[in-house]
């Protein structure tokens, strides 16, 4: 038991350093290094370049709306059909599996190759205009999602007698609009999380098609800053790793909420 107790705390101390280390050497990069060719002492004024630059609140407000909508689209997409897959047509399940792993294997480059190729065109001229664009950036985002989303609703479907909370809701009276909206997805908030969280840090970091696409978007503007700027861009990433996890904390907070007050809602 001792040896175990050692051996699990050396790996927990392995992972803290594995991802301490490389936040600790962006952090003493962006203050600038004090023995650099420039010879520049560190300090916080790169931190405030990029907080006074609207380039950088610009891009992450984008970045971050995108990706909520993204979540939203997602969510529509994916729990419907792999609530209806696992009920009714479970035989289904290995063709929906082996789809949703399709953004694994096609780059994201022929993706949005694709888009521009399809779309710009009639009848739906979408990357004429800065709104069909932005459509379509939504429309790749959720297909890069279809992965990460789709196995934590599975994983969540599985952890519940979806056929149980079905039949019961049912036979109290309620169809399927409301068996699916009041029954399954309360219980799948902690699986649509996780989903949400993955989903968020994919479209916040992507480069290719917010490029391709030429959208203003928080990808862009990281690699654009890095071609010009020398110390920034280490700040840059450390702020918007803080920014993400703090939007992460919120969404699971909410959750948090939403779940106390369905709870209370059913006591009564």
């Amino acid at each position: 038991m001792r040896f175990s107790r050692l051996l699990w705390g050396a790996v927990f101390l392995f992972g803290v350093l594995y991802f301490a280390l490389p936040l600790i050497g962006t952090f003493e990069f962006s203050l600038g290094h004090p023995t650099g060719a420039a010879g520049v002492p560190p300090s916080l004024r790169y931190y405030e370049n990029v907080l006074n630059s609207p380039q950088f609140w610009g891009s992450l407000g984008y970045s971050f709306v995108i990706g909520l909508i993204t979540i939203v689209v997602s969510i529509a997409l994916i729990v419907p059909t792999a609530f209806w897959v696992r009920l009714k047509v479970p035989r289904a399940r290995p063709l929906v599996e082996f789809i949703t792993l399709l953004p694994f294997v096609i780059p994201p480059i022929v993706l949005v190759f694709g888009l521009l190729r399809t779309f710009n065109k009639p009848p739906l001229p979408l990357t004429n205009t800065n709104q069909g664009s932005d459509i379509l950036l939504i429309a790749a985002y959720t297909i890069l999602s279809f992965p990460y989303m789709y196995r934590a609703v599975d994983t969540g479907l599985r952890s519940i007698d979806v056929q149980s909370l079905a039949e019961a809701s049912q036979s109290l009276g309620a169809g399927w609009v409301r068996t699916f909206w009041q029954v399954i997805l309360p219980n799948l908030r902690v699986a649509l999380l996780s989903g949400a969280f993955l989903t968020l840090a994919i479209v916040v970091g992507e480069y290719t098609i917010a490029s391709f696409l030429a959208r203003p978007a928080f990808g862009p503007y990281l690699s654009l800053l890095g071609g010009n700027k020398a110390y920034e861009p280490a700040a840059v990433a450390l702020i918007s790793f803080g920014l993400t996890w703090i939007a992460m904390l919120l969404i699971a907070r909410i959750g948090r909420g939403s779940r106390t007050r369905v709870a209370v809602t059913g006591a009564r």
